[in-house]
């Protein structure tokens, strides 16, 4: 059953804030400092920043949502925050016009959609309700869901699926979109979910259209480049001792995260005391603190958070 825009919209307001208490905590929040909050959502973290904060600390905050921005406008009235339109890939140009590169004391980072946009039928992220198969994080610009796979050749549908999904049937999926689409365009989540199910078996825990939607999220919105370059800002944007936080919620993400605090991490030493030759690594730039997981409590009471994975990094 599609939504009715009431129930989305008071859907779209409730958001749990995964691994609240790990990322707040691993910012290491000084009472007078700046920090980045590169994907706002809803404000759980940005909140939990300002909560830290005393009168002259700062929180500068992003999404590319025009929805998470209008929420913003209505229910955070703080003068301490300052909230931009605009994706975490403009951290540096955005920063820069305000004087503030090099000058962020923690930035944090929580990757992938967030459950607002997944409980709103509306934006098309989900396959659990009937909706426009749209997907795009920044609706005011790009191609549609609908219109990419209509647009993209069968091999760069596969392709796509296997590399962002690590989708073992995605040639079968690609080729059956395809036909599919001689007689019919693919408009709705409910219509490419079943179309999916008809060649990918249902796992145990996984839906047959689960790697497949999160693929075609994530080429739609380019989130795997944009995350690259937001990370490679953040050496520039932080302060010396400033923290990288970053949640991901699946191992493309993760691995994108891990080998890029690694590339530029001080080498660990062995037992005795001699450096850990490691290949990539031109100077030390950041500490590697590690990864955290969600607690077995929030597990059980978030669902959405079994996959997570919190990852901790400290400028030298």
């Amino acid at each position: 059953m599609v939504q009715s825009k009431s129930d989305s919209a008071a859907t779209s307001n409730h958001h749990s804030s995964v691994m609240f208490s790990e990322s707040i905590e691993g910012l290491n929040i000084r009472s007078d400092g700046i920090y980045v909050d590169a994907t706002f959502g809803r404000g759980g973290h940005t909140k939990g920043m300002l909560d830290c904060l005393g009168e002259s600390g700062r929180v500068i905050a992003f999404d590319q949502d025009i929805d998470a921005v209008d929420y913003a406008k209505s229910n955070f009235k703080d003068s301490r925050l300052s909230l931009l339109h605009a994706n975490f890939s403009k951290l540096v140009d955005e920063l820069d016009s305000l004087n503030l590169t090099g000058e962020i004391d923690g930035i944090l980072m929580d990757l992938g959609i967030s459950s607002p946009q997944l409980d709103n039928a509306d934006r098309g992220f989900s396959f659990n309700s009937d909706g426009p198969l749209d997907m795009r994080m920044n609706q005011t610009q790009g191609l549609t869901a609908a219109e990419w796979l209509k647009q993209t050749s069968e091999g760069e549908i596969a392709d796509a699926l296997y590399l962002y999904g690590e989708e073992k049937r995605s040639r079968i999926i690609a080729a059956t979109i395809k036909k599919y689409q001689q007689n019919k365009d693919i408009n709705s989540t409910t219509e490419l979910a079943n179309l999916i199910t008809t060649v990918v078996r249902s796992g145990k825990k996984k839906h047959p259209a689960t790697r497949s939607f999160q693929a075609i999220r994530i080429v739609i919105n380019d989130e795997l480049k944009q995350l690259t370059s937001a990370l490679e800002q953040s050496i520039d944007i932080l302060a010396p001792k400033g923290r990288l936080c970053v949640i991901s919620f699946h191992s493309i993400e993760d691995r994108i995260v891990k080998q890029f605090i690694r590339k530029h991490s001080r080498p660990k030493e062995t037992p005795k005391g001699l450096p850990v030759i490691s290949k990539g690594i031109d100077e030390c730039l950041f500490n590697d603190l590690g990864k955290l997981k969600p607690t077995k409590n929030e597990v059980e009471s978030n669902r959405r958070s079994r996959s997570a994975i919190l990852r901790l990094a400290e400028k030298c």
